[in-house]
C-alpha cells in the first residue's frame, strides 16, 4: 500500500491522508483516497496488460463524444487508472431509471460511421475486437459471438460441442436479426454494478465497453441481470422507439454476448445459460 500512496503522491502532488477498499473491481483492486488537498479520488489497480489504461481512454472518449456522466480521469496506464470520486450509493428506483432511460437514449443519437470503433477496446477486462464493419449482423456474428466464444473455447470454460451449436447459431442470425438505422455509441457493460445513482437520479456511469453497434444489444443487457424493469423501458421508448419483436425475439440472442463473456470469466452456472439459450433459438 505504501507504494501505492507514494505513486499517487508524485502524480497529483497531494499526499494520500486515507485509502480504503470500495466494492467492486472483479479484474482490479479498487480504492477510494481522500487526499491533503481535500480532494477525493477513485484508484484502480491492476497488472500489465490489465487494461485499465484501455478503461481510462474509453471513459474519455465517452466524455468528449456524449453527455454521458462519466467519472473524470485524471490518470491513466495499464497498471494505475486514477478517477474522481463520484458520490453515490442509492439504488436504482423509478426515478433513477426514468433518468437512466433519457442519458442512455441521448447516447444512442450519437451515430458512426462503421459497426465498431477507432481501437479495440474491453469488456471485463478482456479484449474486445473492433474493427470497423458495415454490417450489423456480420460485426455481431464475427467480433461478438463467434470471438468470444473462442475465448471462452481456449479458456477451457466452454464444451466444444456447445461451440459447435454456437456457430450453427451464428449462421442462422439474419433468421432473427434486421440491419439497425445506423451505428450507435453504446456504453457496451451496462448492468447495475456499472450505474451509480444518488437520491433517484444517475449520477454516473462506470467500466464501460464503448463501440458502435445496435442499440438493442445494450436494451438487451439491461435486462439480464434485472437491472432495467417497466420504468426504464417505458421512458425510453418515449425518446426512442423500441422496433417490434425485441422483447420477443432479439433481446435473449444478443444476451449471448455477455453470457459468453461471463463463460470465458467464470464458467459455472453461465454455461448452462449459454446452452439453454442455444436451445431456445433451436440450436
Amino acid at each position: 500500500m505504501s507504494a501505492l500512496t507514494e505513486r499517487i503522491e508524485t502524480i497529483t502532488g497531494s499526499r494520500p491522508e486515507r485509502v480504503r477498499p470500495l466494492a467492486g473491481g472483479s479484474v482490479s483492486e479498487v480504492y477510494r483516497v481522500d487526499l491533503a488537498d481535500g480532494r477525493t479520488l477513485v484508484a484502480k489497480t491492476g497488472h500489465a496488460g490489465g487494461g485499465l489504461a484501455v478503461e481510462g481512454y474509453m471513459l474519455r472518449r465517452l466524455a468528449e463524444l456524449s453527455d454521458l456522466p462519466v467519472p473524470a480521469v485524471l490518470y491513466a496506464e495499464d497498471t494505475l487508472l486514477l478517477m474522481d470520486y463520484v458520490e453515490a450509493g442509492g439504488r436504482l428506483d423509478d426515478g433513477a431509471q426514468a433518468h437512466a432511460a433519457e442519458l442512455l437514449a441521448a447516447l444512442h443519437e450519437i451515430r458512426g460511421e462503421a459497426f465498431g470503433f477507432e481501437q479495440d477496446t474491453r469488456i471485463g477486462g478482456l479484449p474486445q475486437p473492433n474493427p470497423k464493419t458495415a454490417r450489423w449482423l456480420d460485426f455481431f456474428r464475427d467480433r461478438r459471438l463467434i470471438h468470444m466464444g473462442r475465448e471462452a473455447l481456449r479458456a477451457k470454460r466452454l464444451p466444444g460441442h456447445l461451440m459447435g451449436r454456437l456457430e450453427t447459431l451464428a449462421g442462422r442470425l439474419a433468421t432473427w436479426i434486421v440491419e439497425p438505422p445506423y451505428p450507435a455509441l453504446l456504453h457496451g457493460d451496462l448492468w447495475g454494478g456499472n450505474i451509480l445513482a444518488y437520491r433517484g437520479r444517475v449520477v454516473g456511469f462506470i467500466d464501460p465497453a464503448i463501440y458502435y453497434g445496435d442499440p438493442e444489444i445494450e436494451l438487451a443487457f439491461g435486462t439480464l441481470f434485472g437491472t432495467f424493469g417497466p420504468p426504464f423501458f417505458a421512458r425510453y421508448g418515449e425518446l426512442r422507439p423500441i422496433r417490434e419483436g425485441f422483447f420477443e425475439e432479439r433481446r435473449d440472442l444478443y444476451n449471448l454476448y455477455p453470457l459468453l463473456v461471463h463463460v470465458r470469466l467464470f464458467g459455472g452456472s453461465y454455461v448452462g445459460a449459454v446452452e439453454r439459450t442455444l436451445t431456445q433459438y433451436g440450436c
